[in-house]
């Protein structure tokens, strides 16, 4: 007896109704979290330029001036325990960094308004920050606090 000829392709699965319903859900769900993940920058990417001249903001941070993105980095002692902004930097800071005079400053910060008063944490700890990036000179209103690059309605986790 002669066996039958081993069939190498096979007619197309026709989809089911429920089949079809199972995607477009698995789609829905997944499709939005995808597309609300913020773009990552890195104090790196932040200026072009940087020296006694002034500075000039990156291709990739102009490209992104208003849309949501995520940076890490730590919180610079806060003036108090808790704030509803406070100053990312690139390295842990000991001390204050409003207390020390302008040519301490540190050149690489971010300054963060949060969503709300959230409860600083130890500076020594990393934190990823995500918020709405704001660039060029503004003055808080509330605060008096000069800004150049900053997230605003911004949360953090620890990293």
């Amino acid at each position: 007896m002669r066996d039958k000829p081993m069939q190498l392709c096979s007619k197309p699965a026709i989809p089911t109704r429920r089949g079809l319903l199972n995607g477009a859900a698995a789609i829905a769900l997944c499709g939005p979290a995808l597309a609300a993940e913020p773009a990552g920058i890195a104090f790196d990417s932040l200026y072009k330029s940087f020296g006694v001249l002034g500075f000039q903001f990156s291709d990739r941070v102009t490209a992104l001036r208003g849309q949501s993105v995520r940076i890490t980095g730590y919180m610079a002692p806060p003036l108090k325990p808790e704030s509803h902004f406070f100053v990312l930097t690139r390295e842990p800071l000991a001390i204050c960094p409003f207390c020390q005079s302008d040519a301490d400053w540190p050149v690489d910060i971010v300054v963060v308004f949060m969503k709300e008063i959230t409860p600083m944490v130890s500076a020594g700890r990393k934190v990823v920050v995500a918020g709405r990036l704001e660039i060029g000179s503004a003055t808080d209103a509330e605060t008096g606090f000069v800004s150049q690059i900053r997230l605003t309605d911004a949360s953090f986790t620890l990293a």
